[in-house]
């Protein structure tokens, strides 16, 4: 007869390998935070470029189906449960696209963008937000 340590064993290799325990792992991560998540603490406001960042974050969680890690990051920052519109995202990036990169999160074909641009490019300038627009909880 098994052990207890053995039977436990079993179980755990079993569910790693039918994928089920990272999810259960994630989903009760989610779920203790959403229990300990103070809803009457007031969140600071989002600033443009942290909603901007969150959903290209939330395209790329979802697509490769971390749900649970997608509903803690719209829990924690506040971000609308509701997606941005991607075309409306894609504008505010100032990004065209074509038919094969509107199949995959834009955050893909942004970095596919800089790691395929030749070193002969122009480097593109990067600038942070505006002092104490972050919507960061620190700058509050």
């Amino acid at each position: 007869m098994a052990t207890i340590t053995e039977l436990k064993c079993a179980v755990r290799e079993t569910l790693e390998s039918r994928g089920v325990l990272g999810q259960l792992k994630a989903r009760i991560r989610a779920e203790v935070f959403g229990a300990l998540d103070d809803q009457r603490e007031q969140r600071p406001s989002l600033s443009h470029e942290n909603l901007l960042i969150n959903e290209l974050i939330r395209e790329y969680l979802e697509f490769n189906k971390y749900r649970y890690t997608a509903s803690v990051l719209t829990a924690e920052s506040g971000q609308p449960q509701v997606p941005l519109d991607r075309q409306f995202l894609a504008s505010e990036l100032r990004v065209t696209e074509d038919m094969s990169s509107k199949s995959v999160p834009l955050l893909y074909g942004l970095v596919s963008h800089f790691l395929h641009s030749g070193d002969d490019e122009r480097k593109v300038f990067l600038r942070g937000p505006a002092v104490g627009n972050t919507g960061h909880k620190a700058d509050s």
